[in-house]
């Protein structure tokens, strides 16, 4: 064993001396090592330099060296004669590739007393050199994963070294608005899931660059009301969809710049009154007519956006996100990117209580990070897009947002948000709302890894303000076995005469408690190119209020059967195992 370490030391002697020579990338000169060589209590001199033009491979013994032995390539320890050079300010490791050694680590917090581990090893003395990064600084795009590294980043990504700010998403890709965070913290515009949630999608390099798309195309059969209990159901045959691409590199060594666009065909495939759907409410069609029992359409471009993060350090970061049109911070992720809904085809009944700012045409938003926490606020635009949903909307810039994010565990993301909402409704346009919502997220990987994972949501939303003052509460799940899912929602809400449009009916101050119960499974039925093909039915059971029954039923139901196409699961995303999903990951 004397014998192992005192040849793992030379040999690190070795790789640090070449590494003080060639800074960017160049191979150290390497010199045969003796056969002999002293003991590892003495103090070892420093190989001599090499000419780089004689460059000569290391004889190795014939016996294989255990892995601890070994000293990582890209971290050589340094003799506690040679003085580690100064640096201006913390250095950034978020680009730096991790070795096959901590592949075996996922889910752990590396502390800075990790770092020391040499020591165990009767390695006294060495230290991990200060610039360890130096050499890669001129290498934005670091932090991504190559062709090599493939086989490993379901075991650590996401995974985050305390003092090296080693973070990796999916793949290798940092969060959006973090370097130092994993890709799967990523929401709708700039929310939180959880770390451990799964992602769907295509990545590609390119450059500097990493790229990345996303979306949902559903073929459907949709019937509201099956029993025509009520005078209120329909029925559809339609195909609900949305895509969404996105960029993003570091720049310098502490930017990050992100751009990203998402685009829905829904009025193409469904028309411009939408999809049916019982007790839905919001927004209009036909020249100013309310749409009612119907889900609206979503504009052509739903998003065109960019941001910029500044790391102060690894523990806080400062951004600013513009958009338009785009997401201010009112709200947990959207419905069509909360993995909890992935499989429910349907908007929430409560959308326009809790996340409907979705597409808002001017959103300006700035936000700090510090470890675990988030605070945003934001000046956007409070009129909802309009029934053209081909033009841009004009950008009003009147309304105002904040929001606090907080994630306790990689399992976990919480949120609270107000939102004042200038004039939302055009058939309102005197009425001006305050949104206010709270959230819980959580989500799990299952044992056996892969495309197993459970994830839920549980959001509440309160418009207030002129006549508004409904409450909207939702619970949802989802289980995903692989090929198999089962899935389901329960949601109450609040709507008055005006949204149903019964304002002939009713006085514009009543309040209806309006209850539905969605039950779905799907089951995978083909995957080519990381592509899946989904086969999936639900149905829902509605319980109105009782002034509502002489309209919709005494519990009116609907179902739906569908085919659904979607990018595969991405490698990596489920990093967790049974034994580690309760340790954290960062920050």
């Amino acid at each position: 064993m004397k014998r192992i370490l005192t040849l793992g030391l030379a040999l690190s002697l070795s790789l640090l001396t070449a590494q003080a020579q060639h800074e960017h990338h160049t191979p150290p000169a390497k010199k045969e090592t003796k056969k002999e060589v002293a003991p590892a209590a003495k103090k070892v001199a420093p190989a001599p330099k090499a000419k780089p033009s004689k460059l000569q491979p290391i004889k190795k013994k014939p016996a294989p060296l255990p892995a601890k032995a070994k000293a990582p390539a890209t971290k050589p320890a340094a003799t506690s004669t040679r003085k580690a050079p100064a640096t201006t300010a913390p250095q950034d490791h978020s680009h730096h590739q991790m070795t096959s050694d901590s592949a075996q680590h996922q889910g752990h917090q590396m502390s800075a007393d990790s770092l020391n581990k040499a020591k165990t090893s009767g390695h006294e003395g060495h230290t991990a050199p200060a610039d360890t990064a130096k050499g890669h600084q001129h290498h934005p795009g670091m932090n991504m994963n190559h062709a090599a590294m493939a086989s490993d980043t379901t075991q650590h990504s996401g995974m985050n070294h305390g003092t090296g700010g080693m973070s990796h998403g999916t793949g290798g890709m940092s969060h959006s608005f973090s370097r130092n965070l994993p890709m799967n913290r990523n929401g709708s515009g700039t929310s939180w899931h959880p770390d451990a949630t799964p992602m769907y999608g295509y990545m590609k390099h390119a450059g500097d660059w990493m790229l990345m798309f996303h979306g949902q195309l559903w073929l459907r059969y949709n019937k509201q009301d099956i029993f025509n209990k009520g005078s209120r159901g329909d029925s559809q045959l339609d195909a609900p969809n949305w895509f969404m691409g996105m960029a993003q590199r570091e720049v310098g060594k502490r930017g990050l710049l992100r751009f990203s666009v998402m685009m829905s065909l829904d009025e193409l495939t469904m028309g411009d009154r939408g999809y049916p759907l019982l007790f839905q409410s919001g927004e209009t069609y036909g020249g100013g007519k309310r749409l009612v029992d119907r889900q609206h359409p979503h504009d052509l471009f739903s998003e065109i956006s960019v941001g910029y993060t500044h790391m102060l350090n690894q523990d806080m970061d400062v951004y600013g996100f513009f958009g338009y049109p785009g997401e201010p911070p009112v709200g947990p992720p959207v419905f069509m990117h909360r993995i909890s809904a992935f499989n429910n085809p349907e908007s929430p009944l409560g959308h326009h209580w809790q996340d409907a700012t979705h597409i808002t045409f001017g959103v300006a938003t700035v936000g700090f990070r510090y470890k675990q926490f988030k605070l945003e606020g934001s000046n956007f635009t409070g009129r909802e897009p309009d029934e053209n949903r081909y033009d841009f909307d004009k950008a009003r810039f009147d309304s105002y947002a904040a929001r606090l994010s907080y994630n306790p565990t990689e399992n976990w993301a919480l949120q609270v948000s107000r939102g004042w909402l200038k004039s939302p409704e055009s058939l309102e346009p005197e009425e001006d709302v305050t949104r206010t919502t709270a959230s819980v997220l959580y989500s799990r990987p299952l044992a056996g890894g892969g495309d197993r994972f459970f994830t839920s949501a549980f959001i509440w939303g309160f418009n207030g303000g002129g006549h508004h003052k409904e409450h909207s509460a939702i619970a949802e799940a989802n289980l995903q076995m692989d090929r198999t899912a089962i899935y389901g929602r329960y949601e109450y809400v609040q709507k008055t005469p005006g949204e149903l449009d019964l304002t002939d009916q009713f006085d514009h101050h009543d309040v209806f408690d309006v209850h539905a119960l969605t039950l779905g499974t799907s089951q995978r039925v083909a995957n080519f190119a990381n592509t899946y093909l989904t086969v999936g039915v639900q149905a829902s059971v509605f319980a109105p209020d009782k002034l509502l029954k002489p309209l919709y039923g005494k519990a009116p139901v609907s179902g739906e059967i569908y085919l659904r196409l979607n990018p595969g699961l991405m490698m990596g995303s489920n990093r967790s195992r049974t034994s580690s999903s309760g340790m954290q990951h960062q920050h």
